[in-house]
């Protein structure tokens, strides 16, 4: 017999890495996650920039579960820049190092959020910026 469980994790600013909270969900609902993103506060008030899904899947054979299915980045709400964009208005030695960063590992897109706390990502061509307001 083989056992599923959907779970949502959510990802907040954190010090140094993502603070993340991950909770069992019924389905893959973006607005359900989008409800349960309101309940999250991490350190320092921290709340989610976004979430993913999983879906973790276990035989009676096997120990622990693994993970099966794993969704896109959701982002909730957040400024979206092209690499051009960020070129033109690198006026800063915080822009110049993020545009020397960009090149470096061929990221064409970022996105900063600050819902809570400023952060910003490389955005992956499958990641969805959702509509969003904190």
């Amino acid at each position: 017999m083989t056992v599923e469980q959907h779970f949502v994790t959510f990802y907040s600013p954190g010090t140094f890495v993502s603070e993340e909270t991950t909770k069992p969900i019924d389905a893959w609902d973006v607005e359900k996650a989008k409800a349960l993103a309101r309940t999250i506060t991490e350190r320092y008030s921290a709340t989610p920039y976004g979430f993913q899904f999983t879906t973790r899947s276990r035989t009676d054979e096997e120990l622990d579960s693994r993970v099966v299915a794993r969704s896109p980045m959701y982002w909730l709400g957040g400024k979206v820049e092209t690499l051009e964009e960020l070129k033109a208005r690198a006026t800063s030695a915080d822009d110049r190092i993020l545009v020397e960063n960009m090149e470096s590992n061929g990221w064409d897109r970022i996105i900063t959020n600050t819902n809570s706390w400023r952060w910003t990502q490389p955005l992956r061509p499958d990641d969805v910026v959702l509509e969003w307001q904190p």
